[in-house]
């Protein structure tokens, strides 16, 4: 397993454009099933979870071309259901969360589907309720094998239904939409989530012919169709990295141009950091941070302490607060960071804490930073990744801590930055991979 040594302590310069989004990438490439025509998407990450998507997809007999940088064809006009019965399906989709969303594209083109329960980061209950619930309602039948520990679903027709889910899910919606599209009638879906990325899952599957309207909104109407033709779709820049980027720069006290990050679809991210004092400028759809010395947390209107809560979108991504919290720690003031959807995602505070910040954990969703400004010196520490945000935030530390620090279990860095340490080490970095 590999890891990271981060000489800490250096300045940052220079220009960087994010990937593609990681979690829209999941959704639409599993909606290539829906299809048997051609289906091109570009601006695809070249990271772990992706790669491993596209892996599980080409086992089950998707042609797969690598077309160009970040481009690629996918045809699934011949795919083999019975390998969905192998022990290496079952490994390899085990592993990653993602897998769950093949369950709606399969069931509505092939009638079953079949998934174990699917692995991913260990930050709390990720149930699974919102996605089943949903799909029957439109008329499949669920079973839970106890034993094989995998879910078995099958349905001889979908039909369109109304439903109101439980949760605003993001991977939830894309599948229920992903398996209404071939439903029989109208489907209506309300508290559906509207992240960016379902919007252009619902954008790409109305090109290859769905009728979706409501897109943006939580609700969705969902006219059902026979086929679905194949497409060509660009994937949005990651707005996950460009709010690491924000972060990284600030904490370093570093002048960087973040390159093409597709600024109205960054909702509340920019604002998030300007609450933290950190300064950023909008020219052209490039981020501009200059160096900032020193940077001070707003208090609210009434002078009481700065709280920051994640939310369904059009709120706070949850998978921004672990960075936002450790650049606090920098920052001059307090505040307060409600990780509200996940009760496990805060516990990698305590490697903060043994670097030098003054960090309280309040409770698994509640953590208080008391940011030290100036008089910050964090140490640098020997730690390991607990999962993505978690990862990312340790190497931000890393980089600003004084001395070399060591980051073990990077393979869960990599499963959502895309050769993080070569793009940072081309700003003026020194990461070596080991």
């Amino acid at each position: 397993m590999s890891s990271f040594q981060i000489e800490g302590g250096r300045r940052l310069s220079g220009s960087i454009t994010p990937q593609g989004a990681k979690n829209e990438a999941l959704q639409v490439i599993c909606a290539v099933l829906l299809t048997p025509e051609n289906v091109t998407i570009s601006n695809i990450p070249d990271i772990l979870d992706v790669n491993n998507l596209i892996s599980l997809l080409a086992d089950m007999g998707v042609v797969v071309k690598h077309e160009s940088h970040h481009s690629y064809m996918f045809n699934a006009k011949d795919i083999n259901m019975d390998y969905l019965q192998t022990d290496d399906f079952y490994r390899k989709s085990a592993s990653l969360r993602g897998s769950v969303m093949i369950v709606g594209p399969l069931v509505a083109r092939f009638g079953k589907a079949i998934i174990p329960k699917p692995g991913g980061d260990k930050i709390g209950r990720r149930r699974l309720d919102t996605h089943f619930v949903g799909i029957q309602k439109l008329g499949a039948d669920f079973h839970y094998d106890a034993g094989l520990k995998r879910y078995e679903i099958e349905a001889k027709k979908l039909t369109g239904c109304y439903m109101l889910l439980d949760e605003a899910s993001v991977t939830g919606t894309a599948n229920i939409v992903m398996a209404a599209v071939l439903a029989e009638g109208t489907t209506t879906i309300y508290n559906a989530a509207c992240e960016p990325y379902v919007q252009q899952l619902c954008r790409m599957l109305n090109v290859m012919g769905a009728k979706i309207s409501g897109v943006g909104s939580n609700l969705l109407t969902i006219e059902g169709v026979k086929t679905l033709n194949g497409c060509y779709h660009r994937i949005l820049p990651d707005m996950i990295e460009v709010g690491s980027f924000i972060g990284m720069a600030a904490m370093t006290a570093s002048e960087i141009t973040i390159k093409n990050v597709a600024w109205d679809e960054l909702g509340m991210i920019p604002d998030s950091f300007r609450r933290l004092g950190i300064q950023l400028d909008q020219i052209g759809d490039d981020i501009y941070i200059p160096q900032q010395d020193s940077y001070t947390i707003e208090s609210f209107i009434d002078g009481s302490i700065m709280t920051i809560a994640d939310a369904p979108w059009p709120g706070l991504t949850p998978d921004l607060l672990s960075v936002l919290l450790v650049v606090a720690a920098k920052a001059k003031g307090s505040v307060l960071i409600h990780q509200k959807m996940f009760e496990s995602r805060l516990f990698f505070v305590d490697k903060l804490i043994d670097m030098g910040a003054q960090i309280i954990l309040c409770d698994p969703h509640r953590a208080t930073v008391i940011g030290q400004g100036n008089q910050l010196h964090l140490r640098a520490s020997t730690m390991s990744s607990p999962d993505i945000r978690a990862g990312i935030a340790l190497l931000i530390a890393a980089l600003c801590a004084e001395g070399t620090s060591t980051i073990h279990n990077i393979d869960q860095i990599d499963r959502g930055y895309q050769d993080i340490d070569k793009r940072l080490n081309a700003l003026g970095a020194n990461i070596k991979r080991i």
